[in-house]
């Protein structure tokens, strides 16, 4: 496999880029001329160890987000309602304004596309 930049092209894998920016492979926060850098869109290879959870709740949302379960069992807390991925493929999708929060049930890794990306703006990481 040929890895890193070469025009616009890049490849790379996953999980060890993942490591290197909080899980983020794809956004505004990469260099413009990384083909990696959109101001469209945000994607995360996520690796949660069974019982992370977020510390506190996500407010004021401002960006649409998919999350899709590759494995484990990851719950998901949403206003009025809890979201359970269980198996490989389930998703959940949220828009602008939703409030949200999540708990690995299990050893768990989901893929994120959050869109549109805003460039600083950032909900601080409080995992515990």
């Amino acid at each position: 496999m040929d890895d890193g930049v070469n025009d616009s092209v890049y490849v790379g894998n996953a999980g060890k880029d993942a490591a290197l920016d909080r899980g983020w492979l794809l956004g505004h926060f990469k260099d413009p001329g990384d083909p990696r850098h959109s101001e469209a869109v945000e994607i995360k290879w996520g690796v949660h160890p069974r019982g992370e959870e977020r510390a506190r709740w996500v407010e004021g949302e401002q960006r649409t987000a998919l999350l899709v379960l590759v494995s484990g069992r990851f719950r998901v807390e949403l206003p009025g309602r809890t979201v359970v991925l269980a198996e490989q493929g389930d998703y959940v999708v949220w828009g602008r304004g939703v409030d949200h929060s999540w708990h690995a049930e299990e050893d768990s890794v989901l893929l994120t596309v959050r869109w549109p990306s805003v460039p600083g703006y950032a909900v601080p990481d409080t995992t515990a």
